[in-house]
């Protein structure tokens, strides 16, 4: 498939790599953290403060995109990147795991799915060929085929119907999508946490053919230990010339666990929400500011950190607002998740590049384990 997309892997260190994903929006240096921009937005960022934090890559929401604003509209008013304000390269999800979490009254056929929106109980219906519509419309540069993702525990019926039926919405999407140069699609492993089912999902993509490869039905309640156990062995799988994208993941320390295990690329909402709800993320672990041990504490968040948290405002004034409920609160943390977490894969790219990723990994743990430092 010639589409204008491109994947090297630079450098490996066990099974971790890192490379760089080309587009002609730009390339993505990988290992890739994405943000989610749910409805054409970063919550509490403009698209220069997500670029400023070393972002090179979002990720929109084909579900909610759809019902609102709508992707006919979006197209109108000439795409997604210009809609938003965003040059760089854009990543959309199918819908097919909101439409199941979210959609009420869902009825799943072969077909695909009819479901009620959760705005305004409106009637609307998911094929992969209207999800690949739906993409094409947006014009987002990487694509994801529309699957089906049963929430974990499940038995192994249910998950296998799942990934059978994925797989064949795999093919379908991939005839609907077709030849689109500057664009590519990924397709999605299913399988829950069975060894076989996750094998024979890999190959039947391998057999349709796709520009990357994404390993779903993770993170969706099986726990890290279960996930790493999957991950373990799933990437092998999958083509090494052809990125790896780990969905919905994760927490600091589930990235760089994955990262040991090949995955190139992940997005989570985890460091946008946190920050709305008054949480950090950093080298020590998570920081509550709602907490009242920092309403006299002048230090920084982080030493170190380059985000406007840090450089310009005292943990007391952090608490202050976070507090008071002020809306810079939420920016400014924000600001600081999402610039710890693009810190957090320039510093695996750089151990892997370097050979160093061991080292790396035991220093990112203890840095946790010692904890938030209490104020003298």
């Amino acid at each position: 498939m010639a589409t204008g997309i491109g994947f090297r892997v630079a450098a490996t260190d066990g099974a971790a790599r890192t490379g760089v994903i080309s587009t002609p929006r730009g390339q993505i240096r990988t290992p890739a953290f994405m943000p989610v921009g749910t409805a054409a937005t970063v919550k509490a960022m403009l698209p220069d403060s997500v670029a400023a934090t070393g972002a090179d890559i979002l990720l929109g929401n084909t579900y909610h995109l759809m019902l609102r604003p709508g992707a006919e509209r979006v197209a109108a008013l000439g795409g997604l990147h210009r809609f938003m304000n965003w040059q760089k390269p854009i990543l959309t999800d199918s819908g097919g795991f909101q439409v199941m979490s979210l959609g009420a009254l869902r009825k799943l056929t072969e077909e695909g799915v009819r479901f009620s929106s959760h705005i305004d109980g409106s009637k609307h219906m998911l094929t992969p060929e209207r999800s690949m519509e739906i993409q094409r419309l947006l014009g987002s540069d990487i694509v994801m085929c529309f699957d089906e993702c049963p929430a974990l525990p499940a038995d192994d019926a249910d998950v296998a119907r799942a990934m059978r039926l994925s797989m064949r919405w795999a093919q379908r999407s991939r005839d609907a999508f077709g030849d689109r140069p500057g664009h590519a699609l990924f397709g999605i492993m299913q399988g829950g946490v069975t060894r076989a089912l996750r094998e024979e999902s890999a190959e039947a993509l391998k057999r349709i053919g796709f520009d990357g490869y994404a390993i779903g039905g993770l993170a969706v309640g099986e726990g890290q230990e279960a996930m790493f156990s999957v991950l373990d062995y799933a990437p092998g799988f999958l083509p090494a010339d052809k990125p790896r994208y780990l969905m919905g993941v994760g927490k600091p320390d589930d990235i760089v666990g994955a990262v040991e295990r090949g995955i190139d690329m992940m997005d989570c909402v985890l460091p946008s929400r946190s920050g709305r709800t008054g949480q950090a993320w950093t080298a020590r672990g998570q920081v509550n500011l709602r907490n009242a041990r920092h309403r006299d504490d002048s230090r920084p968040l982080e030493d170190g950190c380059p985000c406007p948290a840090c450089r310009g405002y005292s943990r007391a004034y952090l608490h202050h607002v976070v507090k008071a409920d002020e809306i810079i609160g939420s920016m400014l943390l924000t600001w600081h998740n999402l610039q710890y977490y693009q810190v957090l894969m320039q510093g695996l790219r750089d151990a892997v590049a370097g050979g160093t990723l061991v080292g790396f990994v035991a220093g990112f743990h203890a840095r946790r384990a010692e904890g938030d430092i209490e104020p003298l």
